[in-house]
């Protein structure tokens, strides 16, 4: 692999035509994931399988609903991808039956609940209406502590701030080594949910529309 040590990804709006890169990049990202492991149950055998076919399924309806994607490419190559859910088009997924029901046949009831559990708890944490949630985001392993995860967020700011309603960004993770650095990025730690035995932790990043108006 290329030296990218000091490489500037390529941003780029995704539309369902990167579904097949989306997948598997999104795959390698959160099959290690405690919450995942979890949710998935990953003592059981079937776990990867399970996984697989849960991010083929967000993508899938994310993608319907028409709800966008950033994506970090260098040379064409996919190595980071944020789905964004604005205000007040985040809901899709728990309101959708065929949703539900294509989860229920590919991971089992107690996984397809214990999922929508979960993300009713975040939901819930959301500190008003008017926030852009990110219910999928990730680098790839082989690209990770590179800076790729800074520019990612940097792009995602600077994309959600065109919207002067938007109060800002929530985003949530179990892994405890993603807390400081989430922190370093300007966020804050607005909640937290159990998720089984793992805490998960939910995360603001003001708009920086929010904050210049605050100040003037």
């Amino acid at each position: 692999m290329p030296d990218t040590s000091t490489a500037v990804a390529e941003v780029r709006l995704l539309d369902s035509g990167y579904s097949r890169e989306a997948r598997s990049l999104l795959y390698h990202a959160y099959r290690h994931e405690p919450s995942y492991g979890y949710l998935f149950e990953s003592e059981r055998p079937g776990y990867e399988h399970r996984v697989r076919a849960t991010v083929r399924e967000l993508i899938k309806q994310h993608f319907f609903q028409e709800l966008p994607a950033l994506g970090l490419f260098i040379d064409d190559r996919m190595i980071g991808i944020a789905l964004i859910a604005p205000p007040q088009r985040r809901l899709g997924i728990t309101e959708s039956w065929a949703w539900r029901l294509r989860m229920v046949l590919s991971t089992g009831f107690r996984c397809t609940q214990r999922y929508l559990a979960y993300h009713q708890a975040v939901l819930a944490c959301l500190p008003s209406d008017a926030v852009h949630l990110l219910p999928l985001l990730g680098i790839h392993p082989q690209f990770q502590g590179q800076h790729f995860g800074e520019q990612l967020l940097e792009a995602l700011h600077q994309w959600c701030a065109v919207d002067e309603k938007s109060e800002g960004i929530v985003l949530d993770t179990g892994n405890p080594r993603y807390l400081e650095f989430y922190k370093r990025q300007g966020y804050e730690e607005i909640g937290e949910v159990a998720v089984g035995p793992i805490r998960e932790h939910v995360f603001f990043h003001p708009n920086p529309q929010v904050l210049l108006n605050a100040q003037a």
